[in-house]
């Protein structure tokens, strides 16, 4: 409110009112303005000015930026380097006091003249003073500021403790994106500038958490996915190898329940292997050693597992953290629950005592491999299957880390077990084409075979016949009419299945869906050949829409093939 005296007022300024007395004309003009609120109060914000604390960064900035250009320390993806660089190039002096209940005190006394002593501690302090009473500024250090000294603060600088000696510089920090500079740049300066030393070798920045649409998650959105929930419906192990498979390096993950499911899928497998391994009596033996094995299927299994290590091991080194769980996801259900359990069946029904033995030791070396490389990732399962299947002298978080490697695997073992797979797949692909009904078993026909392919059938024909689904194997001199030939290294096989579906009403059936499929693919491409969609879409959609094409291409050419073979039989 301002007084008809205010001298802020001109000689103009009064002018008689209705009443015929002086009013005064109001300094205040009705403009639209911003005005501030607070997000956790709700009330405005008014500006006041105080003394603050500041640090001149561009005294301690340089180490900061040559220990990036020089390699001591490593951004990971290097497309956030430029953050970095950003900041620290352009960096301003840095306000770092706070007028706030709690937090580190600013390290400054005063005397009762307005004298001022910085000081480590408060003695320190009364000593320059020369023994005045001192009072210290009520200010705290800004979060930032504080947590920079998080590496060495954590333990128990500034005494030299063993924690601090052992731990410091650590290796890697785990970031996000978003404290680039507010965090992890000042982490850098203040370690450089108190001790000399980066904070870490290693700075992997990961990827936001979106929604299976890309957007990020919001709760006026209503697409939040509370982890805490998801837990509850399909378990932390499940969640936990979700992200993980789904960490590609520079790309934000976009996720949803359905992959959860799938995840938690894969758990399930993980168990019913290690339950199948238990109802077989594979136990783990101290004595057993991977590289003295005989039986081939074994020997190709070892082979595996030793790959899958170094794999698995090259991508953690790499950060490629979906490559990680991406390779053990094919390996544990690929290679050790789809093929080598199913291999295992006709050697624990072979009578051989040697054999079965051998094969229970190896299983029990496999699963065991599995839980060591998975728990990383899946923790609680994994420990839940180790100490159930035998007793431990250890815990499994506890157990050493593999170092086996290139010297399990067999070449020959891995050729010959390469070409049963491959026959196999290749029969299924045809009968799954072909509609032959699942539970039905078909004659295989043996049209050329070289000698090196009939030795490697020979030793695993029960497995061939059982998981092809062959009533028997005939040999003949030429491809028979109505049989759908089936190429191997070294070997020519047919399917007689003209008898066993009705060609005509296969082929219109698969005629109507490439016409369906048709439809389908030349709109995806109409959009996305269309420079304005691409321009104005959504990312999220624009990517869904060259996934659906993708996928229905793919679909399309298996058909065609699929045809092509009924084609040939008539």
């Amino acid at each position: 409110m301002t007084r008809a005296d205010d001298p802020r007022l001109g000689k103009d300024a009064l002018k008689p009112d209705a009443e015929g007395a002086d009013a005064p004309v109001p300094l205040v003009e009705a403009k639209p303005i911003t005005q501030p609120f607070g997000d956790r109060s709700k009330v405005v914000i008014e500006p006041m000015l105080t003394d603050q604390w500041f640090v001149d960064t561009a005294k301690i900035v340089g180490p900061a930026l040559d220990a990036v250009r020089d390699g001591r320390t490593n951004i990971i993806p290097e497309q956030h380097r430029k953050v970095y660089f950003h900041w620290l190039e352009n960096i301003e002096p840095w306000t770092i006091s706070r007028q706030l209940w709690w937090g580190h005190q600013i390290p400054v006394w005063y005397d009762e003249d307005g004298g001022m002593y910085c000081a480590p501690t408060e003695a320190e302090a009364v000593a320059k003073a020369g023994g005045k009473a001192l009072t210290r500024d009520p200010d705290v250090l800004d979060t930032w500021f504080s947590s920079g000294l998080w590496p060495i603060g954590t333990l128990g600088w500034p005494e030299q403790t063993p924690e601090l000696n052992r731990y410091f510089p650590t290796s890697t920090l785990v970031s996000g994106f978003d404290i680039i500079f507010f965090w992890v740049a000042r982490m850098m300066m203040m370690q450089l500038a108190v001790v000399g030393e980066v904070p870490f070798r290693d700075v992997y920045v990961h990827a936001l958490v979106r929604d299976e649409k890309g957007r990020k998650m919001s709760k006026s959105i209503g697409n939040v996915l509370d982890p805490l929930e998801l837990i509850d419906e399909y378990g932390a192990d499940a969640l936990r190898f979700t992200l993980t498979s789904m960490a590609a390096m520079g790309r934000d993950l976009k996720l949803s329940k359905d992959r959860i499911a799938g995840y938690r899928n894969f758990g399930t497998k993980l168990w019913n292997a290690a339950r199948f391994a238990e109802m077989n009596d594979c136990k783990p033996s101290p004595d057993f050693d991977p590289s003295r094995v005989t039986q081939t299927v074994n020997r190709w299994i070892v082979g595996e597992t030793a790959r899958a290590r170094m794999a698995h091991d090259e991508a953690l080194a790499g950060f490629r953290f979906n490559d990680a769980a991406g390779g053990l996801y094919a390996f544990v259900w690929g290679k050790v629950c789809d093929w080598y359990l199913e291999f295992a069946k006709p050697l624990f029904a072979s009578g051989d005592a040697v054999v079965i033995a051998e094969t229970r030791a190896t299983m029990a070396w496999v699963i065991d491999q599995c839980l060591i490389l998975l728990h990383p990732t899946m923790p609680f399962i994994t420990e839940e299957l180790w100490g159930a299947i035998a007793p431990r002298a250890t815990m499994l978080v506890h157990a050493d880390w593999p170092s086996y490697g290139a010297d399990l695997i067999e070449a020959e073992a891995d050729r010959e077990m390469g070409w049963v797979i491959g026959l196999i797949d290749e029969i299924r692909s045809v009968r799954a084409q072909m509609h032959v009904p699942a539970g039905l078993k078909v004659q295989l026909l043996q049209v050329q075979l070289d000698a090196r392919g009939q030795a490697a059938f020979d030793r695993n024909a029960a497995m061939i016949e059982r998981l092809a689904r062959l009533s028997e194997v005939t040999v003949v001199p030429d491809m028979p009419k109505g049989a759908v030939t089936i190429a191997a290294e070294g070997a020519v096989f047919g399917l007689p299945i003209a008898d066993l579906i009705d060609v005509a009403e296969e082929k219109a059936r698969l005629h109507k869906v490439l016409d369906k499929l048709g439809k389908e693919i030349g709109g995806l491409k109409g959009r996305l050949g269309n420079p304005k969609f691409i321009e104005s879409a959504p990312e999220d959609i624009v990517d869904e829409a060259r996934e659906n094409l993708a996928a229905r291409q793919e679909e399309a050419d298996k058909l065609n093939e699929a045809l092509a073979r009924l084609a040939a039989i008539g």
